[in-house]
């Protein structure tokens, strides 16, 4: 089993050293509003073809990342708006947003409501809990650790946080860890049925943000989240915490959650998806940088061989951009598809 409690540390520079190089590039967009960003520019011909910001609507676990990281490393400005990926794909599906760029943290948002005809899986991701080392309740949940965690979560020891399952992935995946951790632990009662209370729940762009306020001492949080914000936090055993392919069959797939549109989603491994509404070169230019930056790994996210990996009638554009992006970071030779159409007045042909 993993030691009870540790950090995760990728095997990059640390958060606070990567926060320092990339300095004041942050986007200022707020959470849950689309703005910031660098202002839109002109080319140098009095064409906005490549100033005119790239707008992405994203899963709210990937709102730090995008702006801290994406933002800094490309040279198209973009803006960010990031909820929960249910609502994500509600507002997409629902005309009510409609942005260059839709990333979702789980790919079967894309079955439906969405049902682009292709998209990107390029990262995943670790369910843990975080928590408060400063709180007593923090503290109990740190000293039972791995193995012993839901036993202080039980006892109402620990004030916790989640997100709401029916808004974005991360809270049913919550509730799929609590039902796989009944029966993982031995003599454990159900636990999704005993735990779980409506008062738990926050928006997930702010989960974490509470344990400044003080509200909580713990929450139930993708691994980057914690390691983004330099938060403590307990592992969970790789049979619940939706990481390993090799769970998928035996444990994860076993649960499932129904959002309220009717459409039952299943366990699986967390898979993060993203897909180019707007066919231009700029939009392009940041989805390849988005999809295969070493951002991701910086910031915490799990990336495996093959990432990133294409389901449907992916353009040959965007397959020359990200196979020489993958190529370049891995050092393997590059391979480049022909493209199917021309590139003119600055649109990509898709």
């Amino acid at each position: 089993m993993p030691n009870e409690k540790q950090r995760w540390v990728p095997g990059k520079p640390s958060r606070r050293g990567f926060l320092r190089a990339v300095g004041g590039g942050s986007l200022a967009s707020l959470a849950g509003c689309l703005g910031g960003g660098r202002s839109a520019r002109s080319g140098g011909d009095g064409s906005d073809e490549g100033w005119t910001p790239v707008t992405i609507l994203a899963a709210g676990s990937l709102q730090h990342a995008l702006e801290h990281g994406l933002d800094p490393a490309v040279d198209v400005p973009v803006r960010i708006e990031a909820h929960g990926s249910a609502t994500v794909a509600r507002l997409v599906a629902e005309g009510q947003r409609d942005p260059d760029i839709v990333t979702v943290a789980d790919t079967a948002l894309f079955d439906a409501p969405l049902s682009p005809p292709w998209h990107s899986v390029f990262a995943s991701n670790a369910v843990v809990l975080a928590y408060n080392p400063d709180t007593e309740g923090g503290q109990r949940l740190a000293e039972a650790g791995t193995e012993q965690w839901y036993e202080p979560l039980l006892e109402g020891d620990v004030s916790l946080g989640r997100t709401d399952p029916d808004q974005d992935p991360l809270g049913y995946r919550t509730l799929f860890v609590l039902e796989l951790a009944s029966r993982y632990y031995d003599g454990v009662p159900k636990l999704h049925e005993h735990i779980p209370r409506r008062e738990q729940i926050y928006p997930e762009t702010g989960l974490l943000s509470q344990f400044e306020t003080g509200s909580i001492d713990a929450a139930v949080a993708y691994r980057t989240m914690a390691v983004e914000r330099g938060y403590e936090y307990v592992d969970l055993p790789a049979q619940i915490d939706l990481s390993d392919p090799d769970y998928v069959d035996d444990w994860y797939s076993t649960v499932s959650y129904e959002l309220p549109s009717g459409q039952e989603v299943q366990g699986g491994v967390i898979s993060y998806g993203s897909t180019i509404r707007t066919p231009r070169d700029a939009s392009v230019s940041v989805f390849d940088v988005h999809t295969t930056g070493s951002y991701l790994e910086e910031s915490g996210f799990l990336l495996r061989e093959g990432f990133p990996r294409y389901e449907g009638e992916v353009p040959v554009a965007v397959q020359q951009a990200t196979s020489e992006s993958t190529s370049s970071r891995s050092g393997r030779p590059t391979r480049t598809p022909e493209l199917s159409g021309a590139v003119t007045d600055g649109t990509t042909q898709l």
